[in-house]
């Protein structure tokens, strides 16, 4: 597959992602992008399944698509087993995003059932990403071709980590989520990109 081909699937979870939120945050009176989590949208008393469709279970999807990818673009007899584990990790994150939509928020429950598997579906994803772009940065950083994907994994690990557990003292919890899911959803656009011009 192209280069640019490839990167079409993230670019089509970027667009889907940031559509989503933008059309729920209008069809919903009161909320705030400012201040609240994009998951409140898909509350079982808000939006619901479509709007985790297109927020969550979409975008996921394509990072799935792209860690396997890149999985399968590694070649295994010169790759570090900290890249190797580092793809594995990045696909579990994509998991949990995509686990993120599937387990919706309860509104009448914000300590509990469904909304206490949200909330394990995002810790998933937020701390399997960093990790995983860590050991994938640096077990590609010297590999022929792959700086840029190791630049790439490590300053989306890297503000991943900071937006999704510091951010929120910063820039408020709102801003610093999208801040989060926006440099996972970057990723995936070197990592598209990278992996077809056999850089990975």
């Amino acid at each position: 597959m192209s280069a640019r081909r490839a990167v079409a699937v993230p670019l089509a979870a970027f667009a889907s992602w940031a559509l989503a939120g933008v059309a729920g945050g209008l069809a919903v009176d009161g909320y705030s992008h400012l201040r609240h989590p994009l998951a409140l949208l898909g509350a079982h008393q808000l939006l619901g399944a479509p709007f985790n469709l297109f927020a969550f279970v979409l975008p996921g999807l394509a990072g799935v698509w792209v860690a396997l990818r890149l999985r399968d673009g590694l070649p295994a007899a010169t790759t570090p087993k900290a890249a190797g584990i580092g793809g594995w990790l990045v696909l579990l994150a994509a998991l949990g995003f995509v686990a993120q939509g599937l387990l919706p928020l309860d509104l009448d429950r914000l300590d509990g059932g469904g909304s206490r598997w949200h909330a394990t579906a995002w810790l998933l994803w937020a701390l399997a990403f960093p990790v995983g772009a860590g050991l994938l940065g640096g077990g590609l950083w010297n590999a022929p071709g792959a700086r840029r994907l190791a630049l790439a994994s490590l300053a989306a690990g890297a503000l991943v980590l900071a937006c999704g557990f510091l951010g929120s003292g910063w820039v408020g919890a709102g801003i610093a989520q999208r801040l989060a899911f926006a440099a996972w959803l970057a990723w995936q656009l070197p990592a598209a990109a990278g992996l077809s011009r056999g850089a990975a």
